[in-house]
């Protein structure tokens, strides 16, 4: 197994907690948003770990030289004011080095049992699902219907029996992950730079059998993704204190 983390964003709703720093940078209870990751994956026996980076990709670079992890790989997307299917892109060649892979988002704050369960998942292709979600658009949903994921998106199309939002970390088989990272090419080809990369997941999610993606449910776990100034009080407030680290 190994991962990819995905910290190339500039994070412009977030500019006024950044003070130009990427958001995997923000601290909480001591430590960078990066170290934790870092951290978490070797608690579950990940050593082999890709960044994508993009803005204040120095920064990152000076962290993991701070923390003494330069065993990291730093893969640099030079447009990362596209989206991130743009990054995603850039970081093929690690997501499809071999094996199983774990993507993850750079932004989260997370409880260890998420990733736990994650890597402990009977599913080669895994999502991670929280029933307790905010109504709106902003979160990105995983739809489900007769157990299996159908759709994922922050609107979805498909028919579903119930969504929760998506914790943005997911485990792909080396199949699964080529089937990605082709989508993600062709989707820029065609000129749609803008997308998120879970565009290319959903392509791929909703063009196979139902048997290949299944999800771990982890409601009730305490996490949060930092995209707002409000995300870090909550962080600060609601979920540090509750982690299981």
């Amino acid at each position: 197994m190994q991962a990819v983390i995905f910290a190339a964003g500039v994070g412009k709703r977030l500019a006024t907690k950044t003070k130009n720093l990427p958001k995997i940078l923000l601290r909480f209870g001591g430590q960078s948003l990066l170290e934790r990751h870092l951290n978490q994956l070797l608690l579950q026996g990940i050593s082999n770990i890709t960044i994508g980076v993009g803005f204040g990709a120095n920064k990152i670079n000076d962290e993991l030289h701070r923390i003494g992890r330069t065993d990291v790989k730093l893969v640099y997307n030079p447009e990362y004011c596209d989206g991130s299917i743009v990054t995603l892109h850039c970081l093929k060649d690690a997501i499809t080095y071999g094996g199983d892979v774990a993507i993850m988002d750079g932004d989260v704050l997370y409880d260890r049992r998420m990733l736990e369960q994650l890597f402990s998942s009977k599913h080669n292709n895994a999502f991670l699902l929280d029933r307790n979600l905010e109504i709106g658009e902003e979160p990105m949903k995983l739809a489900i219907k007769d157990g299996h994921p159908v759709d994922f998106r922050k609107s979805i199309e498909k028919d579903y029996d119930y969504y929760g939002e998506s914790v943005g970390f997911f485990r792909f088989s080396h199949d699964t992950a080529i089937d990605i990272t082709k989508d993600a090419q062709n989707t820029i080809l065609s000129g749609q730079r803008n997308e998120y990369m879970e565009e290319s997941i959903r392509n791929v999610l909703i063009s196979s059998s139902p048997s290949r993606f299944g999800f771990e449910n982890i409601t009730g776990l305490p996490w949060i993704e930092i995209d707002f100034a409000e995300d870090v009080v909550r962080a600060k407030s609601e979920i540090l204190p509750n982690l299981q680290e």
